[in-house]
């Protein structure tokens, strides 16, 4: 998965960024391969606050930001790169805190794919 190594990291710092600013309690970073060609990134934060897109599953992309606007581009940047992207409210089930777990999965195009 060496191919998705640069975008799986840019797109991760801007999770992780959004959990530093956004949340005073702790966060932690997940990678998962999903099957042979995807990855599956996750952050937990203890803020229970789903921002915009994620709070709809794999839902419509986002447009693009306003110029004037302060920010947004971030998860507008996500949401266009990766195939698959959601969030979901934890409770207080998870380091006994709640907050929310916000994912999205990234693959290699199917050209890239070697046969074993």
């Amino acid at each position: 998965m060496a191919q998705l190594q640069d975008s799986a990291e840019l797109l991760a710092t801007e999770l992780v960024t959004n959990a530093y600013r956004y949340s005073s309690g702790p966060a932690a970073l997940r990678l998962r391969g999903v099957g042979s060609n995807r990855l599956r990134v996750s952050v937990w934060e203890a803020n229970p606050y789903i921002p915009t897109p994620f709070d709809k599953r794999s839902g419509p992309a986002v447009g693009p930001v306003p110029a004037e606007a302060d920010g947004g581009r971030g998860l507008f940047l996500v949401c266009h790169y990766v195939e698959a992207w959601g969030g979901y409210p934890l409770g207080d089930h998870l380091f006994g805190r709640g907050g929310k777990l916000l994912w999205y999965e990234v693959g290699v195009p199917a050209a890239h794919w070697v046969a074993a």
